[in-house]
């Protein structure tokens, strides 16, 4: 076939450069497109007859030779690749190469199409660019959101406690305003601690305590408290089918978030409505936000309203912290925040459908298990054993809190010895594990931290019960607390006081 003649073929008027090469890798065509860019990237005038790869420059020559190559072996196929003299242009090409064929279909060269891509490629890096700049600018604003939100609330509940505090400073305070403002106090904290276990939810870094438990047997549970929550105007329908719908997750989290899911919905009714919470298996989370579709067994529990239903525009936004609809003072904007950071920590996820004006669903997935055995409750006695004097190793390395601590269980009887880490405390049990009951840890400390000062202790196999506390650890959010007690703080002395009396009272039982 003559040049002339397959020039005809290739098409001398496309914009795009085209050119053809025999087995010797020789040009036997090519349009004006070709010359054009040819010159321009190379600067070099092609002629019939240039053996094509040696025109490059030597790192590009061999990549060239190769497509070359494979187009002559009889290969169809696009390339994307940088060809051109950096001192003049070096634009990024994609390139088809076919095999060019007689009558007889016998391979007597080939070709390839080029196009410069560089533009395209310029405008969808600069779209990524922009991209990335918009997410970033998001998750500032929602950073900003959360810092305002959590300052906002912090402030009040220290403003209580600051005022609680200059007044039970005032001489002659009578005994009554004294208990008032001491409560004040206690609710304080107790919000706060609140509020701070809510944002760790949503964060997927609260220290969760996971179970087997049977969710149609937890909804039923609190069946009653949630007639009591949407009050009488609601009417709940509970859709329970006869079957044990098992998951391993921490039973009182899950409670938490499906009282979250009935209060979000009572309020988009307005307190008048009709509610159903139901529970099924299904065989796969569908795509949500991010995540792709999860095939697997997930039991998933959907509560259902006939509120207002939630804009478009507002759905992404829902579980934001701090993001609300409702006005000042009618909601924190943490609800549905627990039920995300809940779900998606116990291995599952939180879907939401809704239409303007016909209602919302919000479906709660977690993986399913197979059904707990069935065991016996075995009652425990905190008091047992209230009489005999225990000794409570204190580890802690906030020297305030370790002083507060001790103060309050000496006065509460018990004798206490103090390790500042890990690494003292565990020396002071190698030492004399018998003197104490129980050990009663911080996690988060530097060097040993109290995760592994239990560990350590366990395998000394002296039998002494440790009990952690703590405010937030990565540690207890990704691991579990690997079968330890575990005392979220702030914490109440009592409370403290109760479990360690049942641990050390374990101890001494054993012991006797």
């Amino acid at each position: 076939m003559g040049s002339m003649g397959l020039w005809e073929i290739i098409g001398q008027s496309d914009q795009s450069p085209i050119c053809a090469f025999d087995h010797e890798f020789k040009m036997i065509a090519f349009n004006t497109a070709h010359s054009d860019e040819f010159l321009r990237i190379y600067n070099h005038q092609v002629q019939v007859g240039d053996v094509f790869p040696d025109l490059f420059l030597p790192e590009q020559a061999e990549i060239m030779r190769g497509f070359m190559a494979r187009a002559l072996a009889g290969e169809v196929f696009n390339v994307t690749e940088e060809f051109g003299d950096p001192d003049l242009d070096k634009p990024y090409w994609d390139i088809a190469y076919a095999p060019l064929r007689d009558e007889t279909g016998t391979i007597i060269g080939a070709f390839h199409h080029a196009k410069d891509i560089s533009a395209r490629l310029r405008a969808e890096a600069a779209l990524s660019e922009a991209e990335d700049a918009l997410r970033q600018s998001q998750k500032m604003e929602a950073v900003g959101q959360l810092t305002g939100g959590v300052a906002h609330d912090f402030n009040n509940l220290l403003t209580i406690v600051q005022s609680a505090v200059e007044m039970l400073k005032l001489p002659n305070q009578k005994e009554e305003r004294r208990a008032r403002y001491v409560g004040a106090i206690g609710e304080a904290v107790g919000r706060a601690s609140k509020l701070t276990q809510q944002l760790l939810a949503f964060a997927r870094r609260q220290a969760l305590k996971p179970t087997v438990f049977d969710i149609g047997g937890n909804i039923r549970a609190i069946d009653e408290m949630m007639r009591t929550l949407v009050g009488s105007r609601i009417t709940i329908d509970v859709d329970l089918p006869d079957d044990t719908f098992a998951v391993n997750a921490d039973s009182s989290q899950f409670d938490t978030a499906l009282v979250n899911m009935i209060a979000n919905a009572r309020d988009a009714m307005n307190s008048t409505g009709r509610l159903v919470v139901s529970a099924r298996v299904v065989q796969a989370i569908p795509a949500l936000r991010e995540q792709p579709v999860r095939p697997g067994n997930y039991v998933a529990v959907t509560v259902t309203d006939t509120g207002g239903g939630i804009a478009q525009d507002q759905r992404a936004r829902i579980f934001e912290p701090f993001f609300t609809t409702k006005p000042v003072g009618h909601g924190t904007g943490l609800g549905l925040s627990q039920v995300f950071g809940f779900a998606r920590q116990s291995g599952g996820d939180i879907q939401v459908e809704s239409e303007v004006g016909a209602g919302s669903s919000f479906t709660l997935y977690l993986p399913q298990v197979a059904a707990p055995a069935r065991t016996e409750a075995v009652a425990l006695d905190d008091a047992e054993g209230n009489d005999v004097v225990r000794c409570v190793l204190v580890v802690e390395d906030n020297a305030e809190v370790a002083a507060s601590t001790v103060d309050a269980l000496d006065q509460l009887g018990f004798t206490t010895v103090l390790a500042t880490n890990g690494v003292e405390g565990l020396e002071e049990v190698k030492a004399n594990a018998g003197r104490f009951d129980v050990v009663f840890s911080d996690v988060v400390m530097p060097g040993m931290n109290g995760m592994e000062m239990g560990r350590a202790i366990r395998e000394l196999n002296v039998g002494l019960p440790v009990v952690l506390a703590s405010g937030y650890s990565h540690v207890l959010a990704a691991n579990g607390t690997d079968g330890f007690e575990l005392i979220q703080k702030p914490y109440s002395i009592d409370h403290v006081s109760r479990v360690l009396r049942r641990a050390a009272g374990t101890r001494i039982r054993q012991a006797a």
